[in-house]
């Protein structure tokens, strides 16, 4: 959510850090990492060496409490995709390859929208919003968020262990499927096909729709099957039972309300609810808590921004329906992926921000916190997600790029004194990689060593950079794979790492801080290569050639070919902005001419940058609740959006030369 909810005694994810002393308190939840980390010595070497030992587990559970072996690694897949996280919970409190929850323990967290100085609307023509938010009420927990507990008891195996052994934890999670399937009157079959309704409940949803939607998901993992070695080095293996045609009548008996997508503007492939963010007045000339629009027939809609909430559902759902806060278009629930929509298309929401990036855009909200690396994302939400974006991009032609699915962290400053305030989520613990697959836009290499572009591309999981501050600052973040890459000013990992003039305006160095972006490259951007060296790549970034450590055995990035944009012949450098505006000829009588203002940086001769789009200079005002002086003022000049460093950036078309990235 940035724009907003940070952390508690952490210091997390300032989507950006919280700072402010009257940070508001909110019912986002944060659940400690309560799981104990695996064993280590000569056991816990030999045991990692027996690599079937996961496979094994499931075979044994599957017959011990008769849940078809296929059902069994089906929903596991879709938990956590077999991994273990050695102990740790998911950011709703799930711990091990079932996901079984247990959040009976959680820590009050501050909004993220309300973090710093960021003002998520952009747009200096209104004051920024951050008004007092009352503090909803925790409300006593779901079922959906107490799983481990009942498998203790079905079980008889000890809360402990079911968070911190894999196996026992997979024995748990076959035992809440055979209490589903008796609850349901239904025999313990061999047949995959007899379990939809017990699947559908094991989800935790409490709707049919999401329910069906996640068992469909269980379904299909099933059909297809799958294989892979998990984090704990586990190699898992589903065959594909592609006959295998669930009983769906099944879920008319689970007792499920329904929930109606009356209103959304969701695919047919995920659960969908209307709950609307408020536009209202509420004194004077304020209103909230977003914009009546048009789009696209006012304006094109070319972004989507990925945030994570920086807060638990239900306090996220509570914010976002009060008029006197800011809102997002959609929030996806971490245990099954249930989407709730909030604003229109056509309408502006006060997300990003940016001005200008919120009037091209979509903003989603994940439930989830960017300084909790072991805190993870479940599959589920990542499909869920997945198929959303998928929609959207096809509805409103927003490219499968991360020039264009944006990360809260790549949304440009619009003026330089707010780049320090701009939020940093999802952070570097979000797994790009994985997310453009399911995307159905993988990252893969398009060109030669010759092509002139490199697609950053690290192993997520092998992939393991040193972060500081995720519970204190200063003091190392747990070890965990990453989508992130470290930039040097030299090729050496004990050269200074690369400065951002935005950030520090002093000069001072950049850090290795969970939230500090100056130096970092993120799986899925591209960059002109500037120089190779052995084992290491440089590129041109923030106006700065910047190495990062690229060996041939684990690669960090792959290569591509494309256009790129450098200054006119003849001049030395073009200023760099970070909102694409109309030049003030184009304003008409009535709407405040706004500042083009350029940020810091520079683009020097001689370097080259990805371009990522086109785009004409364009505002839309709308500081009035009435939306009859609302404007889209479109101007004559025009922008190239690139890749300029963490974050993108836009340069006037009139200023730059576009050329073919290879030589």
């Amino acid at each position: 959510m940035q724009e907003s909810p940070t952390g508690p005694t952490r210091t997390p994810g300032r989507r950006r850090a919280r700072r402010t002393t009257g940070a508001l308190a909110c019912a986002a939840l944060v659940l400690p990492l309560l799981g104990a980390a695996p064993p280590a010595g000569p056991a816990a070497s030999a045991a990692a060496q027996d690599t079937g030992r996961l496979q094994r587990a499931f075979t044994r559970a599957a017959a011990e409490y008769h849940v078809p072996v296929s059902v069994l690694l089906g929903v596991s897949y879709l938990q956590s995709r077999w991994d273990g996280h050695a102990g740790a919970p998911s950011v709703t409190g799930g711990y091990g390859p079932m996901h079984l929850t247990d959040a009976r323990t959680a820590l009050a967290r501050a909004p993220h929208h309300s973090a710093d100085s960021e003002d998520p609307r952009g747009d200096t023509a209104r004051a920024a919003l951050h008004p007092d938010v009352a503090v909803p009420a925790p409300s006593a927990l779901p079922d959906r968020l107490r799983t481990l507990p009942r498998a203790a008891a079905l079980t008889g195996i000890p809360a402990e262990r079911l968070r911190t052994d894999p196996a026992a934890n997979v024995a748990g999670g076959a035992a809440l499927l055979a209490a589903a399937q008796h609850k349901l009157g239904e025999r313990l079959s061999a047949d995959p096909a007899d379990w939809y309704g017990a699947v559908a409940r094991f989800s935790g949803a409490d709707d049919t729709a999401t329910a069906a939607a996640y068992a469909n998901d269980v379904y299909e993992v099933i059909r297809s099957g799958q294989r892979r070695t998990t984090d704990a080095g586990q190699r898992i293996v589903l065959a594909a039972r592609p006959a295998v045609a669930p009983r769906t009548a099944q879920l008319a008996r689970t007792g499920l309300r329904h929930v109606s997508a009356d209103g959304t503007e969701c695919p047919a492939t995920v659960s969908c609810e209307w709950i609307p963010a408020p536009y209202e007045e509420f004194g004077g000339d304020d209103y909230g808590n977003h914009d009546l629009g048009d789009r696209p027939k006012s304006q094109s809609i070319r972004f989507i921004v990925i945030h994570d909430t920086e807060g638990r559902w239900d306090g996220v759902i509570n914010l976002v329906q009060d008029p006197t806060y800011v809102s997002w278009n959609y929030t996806l629930r971490s245990t099954d992926g249930h989407i709730a929509q909030h604003v229109k298309a056509k309408d502006v929401a006060w997300h990003a921000g940016n001005w200008y990036v919120n009037a091209k855009s979509i903003g989603l909200e994940h439930e989830g916190f960017l300084a909790a690396p072991d805190s993870w994302y479940t599959e589920a939400m990542y499909r869920s997600s997945a198929r959303l974006v998928q929609y959207l991009a096809a509805k409103y032609a927003i490219p499968l790029d991360r020039q264009h699915i944006l990360g809260h962290d790549t949304v440009p400053g619009p003026t330089t004194g707010t780049i320090p305030g701009m939020h940093t989520d999802p952070g570097p613990y979000w797994d790009w990689r994985h997310y453009f697959q399911l995307l159905g836009s993988p990252i893969e290499p398009t060109a030669g060593k010759n092509g002139g572009l490199v697609t950053i591309r690290p192993d997520y999981t092998a992939n393991r950079p040193e972060y500081t501050g995720c519970e204190t600052s200063g003091v190392p973040c747990p070890d965990h794979g990453s989508s992130e890459v470290r930039l040097y000013s030299a090729p050496d990992t004990s050269a200074p790492l690369i400065k951002d003039i935005g950030l520090r305006p002093n000069g001072a160095d950049s850090t290795v801080d969970v939230n500090d972006v100056g130096s970092r490259v993120e799986t899925g951007q591209q960059y002109a290569v500037a120089e190779r060296r052995g084992d290491w790549t440089a590129i041109w970034y923030l106006g700065q050639k910047a190495w990062f450590h690229d060996p041939a055995k684990q690669p960090a990035a792959v290569d591509a070919a494309g256009l790129v944009i450098t200054p006119k012949a003849g001049l030395d450098s073009v200023p760099v902005y970070g909102r694409a505006y109309p030049e003030k000829e184009a304003y008409p009588a009535g709407v405040p001419v706004q500042a083009v203002s350029p940020l810091p940086y520079k683009l020097l001769a001689g370097q080259r940058y990805v371009v990522g789009d086109v785009l004409p200079g364009e505002y839309y005002y709308a500081v009035t609740f009435t939306p009859d002086s609302h404007r889209v003022v479109v101007g004559k000049d025009r922008y190239y959006e690139i890749q300029f460093g963490h974050r993108v950036a836009f340069v006037r078309a009139a200023d730059v030369q576009v050329r073919p990235s290879a030589p």
